[in-house]
């Protein structure tokens, strides 16, 4: 979403707000989305239940839709979630999408660093040449 020269990945990652009214909202979104938990060996997925009072309580999903893979991360490393990362979140467009919530670069590079994994941590050299190309100096 960002532009970064890193290879595209296939899921998608979201932060939702853990509020009751949009966990329900949340809940029936995946329910329309067709989602399944992401197990491995089961590449449909395995069906769960993805009610609200389920979501609360769980940290972290990770799913597979009829439309691809989805993460779904509460507090993602490094933030305290979806208030923390709303007060700097950027509008790209998205599809047909003009105006979609993202997270600002610079948390998406704090989330990698804290998180740790190696994974991340080979992405932060690319994610941070961005950043620099990206912001005014």
């Amino acid at each position: 979403m960002w532009g970064s020269d890193l290879p595209r990945t296939t899921d998608a990652d979201i932060t939702p707000a853990t509020d009751t009214d949009n966990l329900h909202r949340l809940a029936d979104a995946l329910a329309e989305l067709g989602a399944r938990l992401r197990v491995g060996g089961e590449p449909q997925g395995v069906p769960a239940p993805l009610d609200a009072d389920t979501l609360a309580t769980r940290p972290v999903i990770t799913l597979i839709t009829d439309h691809g893979p989805l993460d779904v991360s509460f507090t993602p490393e490094g933030t305290t979630g979806y208030a923390d990362l709303a007060t700097r979140a950027v509008r790209l467009a998205v599809g047909d999408h003009p105006n979609v919530p993202v997270a600002d670069l610079a948390d998406v590079i704090a989330s990698k660093e804290a998180a740790g994994r190696a994974k991340d941590l080979r992405q932060l050299p690319s994610l941070r040449r961005l950043l620099d190309r990206l912001r005014p100096p």
